[in-house]
């Protein structure tokens, strides 16, 4: 019904030629609106909801082992089976901070929940056999585990921005004792007041998203990181970052990349720049992080998806 409701709005109202550049852009940027906004309401809601039944304490308890990294690993581990994608980073991070859970451990959630999931583990599998992916899971997980261990001992909870810290204080003890009704009602509210929050960055993510898919050419990425190039690697994740989907989104482009060629390590870092380090997510994450931490975020995540790149580019 989405695809519908895009085509109908691109060429039934606007009228827009077929397979024009800014038909292509157009059609996307509804798609991806709708399916955003949709799935960021229910995703916030359900996390409300879930939130008030489970003490702060109890998540803290879980995610925060005593034994240092152990906690990075657990939340790595989680990230693979909650079907999150970049345009939850908001309410996940804030959820998270509310609980009380080291913001090391957060970011390697918040890393790995979009760049691994079953989804893509299935399809990957499928296409091209179990090794591909568990190389897939492998390396997302390595990359979860590293980046948020590496953010967890920098010790950077002053670079959060300040009203997250403010929400932790104001409401983890007022959603401990509620009824049903109480509980729905709160959830409501915690919808409305994250989306007001976040719904201009969304759409500027979702615009930039929709401008790549409509004006770059398919053959783009194999052009300049094509199997000739040395820095192949991180001239792919120079061109995924302002690009946006989820691992599963991204297969196809995947499947059609290592058919024209191109090496394992570099697809592999490009899809990994596409679902955990895109130009549309980092948007989405400036409501909640400030500028220094953001930079710091995206510049350890640059370091080792490259470094994983050539990594599995020198072994396979």
């Amino acid at each position: 019904m989405l695809g519908w409701l895009a085509s109908y709005v691109t060429y039934g109202v606007l009228g827009l030629a077929h397979g024009s550049h800014l038909a292509d852009a157009l059609e996307f940027f509804v798609h991806d609106t709708v399916k955003i906004f949709l799935l960021l309401s229910i995703i916030i809601f359900a996390v409300s909801i879930i939130r008030s039944y489970f003490p702060p304490e109890r998540t803290k308890k879980m995610l925060s082992h005593k034994k240092e990294f152990m906690g990075n690993i657990m939340a790595a581990l989680l990230g693979i089976v909650t079907p999150f994608c970049s345009c939850s980073a908001c309410p996940l991070f804030i959820g998270f901070v509310e609980a009380g859970v080291p913001l090391g451990v957060t970011f390697s959630f918040l890393i790995s929940s979009p760049m691994v999931n079953e989804v893509a583990v299935v399809l990957l599998w499928g296409l091209f056999g179990w090794r591909v992916a568990a190389i897939y899971i492998s390396a997302g997980l390595l990359v979860a585990m590293l980046g948020g261990f590496i953010i967890g001992k920098l010790k950077l909870e002053k670079w959060v921005e300040e009203y997250v810290y403010n929400l932790h204080l104001a409401e983890t003890l007022e959603v401990a004792k509620k009824t049903l009704r109480e509980r729905l009602q709160y959830a409501r509210w915690n919808t409305a007041d994250i989306l007001k929050r976040v719904w201009l960055f969304v759409l500027i993510a979702i615009g930039i998203g929709g401008f790549i898919h409509g004006y770059v050419p398919q053959d783009f990425l194999v052009r300049y990181a094509g199997p000739q190039n040395p820095f192949a690697v991180p001239v792919a994740v120079a061109l995924g970052v302002p690009l946006y989907s989820n691992a599963a989104g991204i297969i196809p482009i995947v499947y059609a990349l290592m058919e024209k060629g191109l090496s394992m390590g570099t697809v592999l870092a490009f899809m990994m720049s596409v679902t955990a380090l895109s130009l549309p997510e980092m948007i989405i994450l400036r409501k909640v992080l400030k500028v220094k931490l953001l930079v710091v975020f995206a510049g350890i995540m640059t370091v080792t998806i490259i470094a994983v790149g050539f990594l599995f580019n020198a072994i396979l």
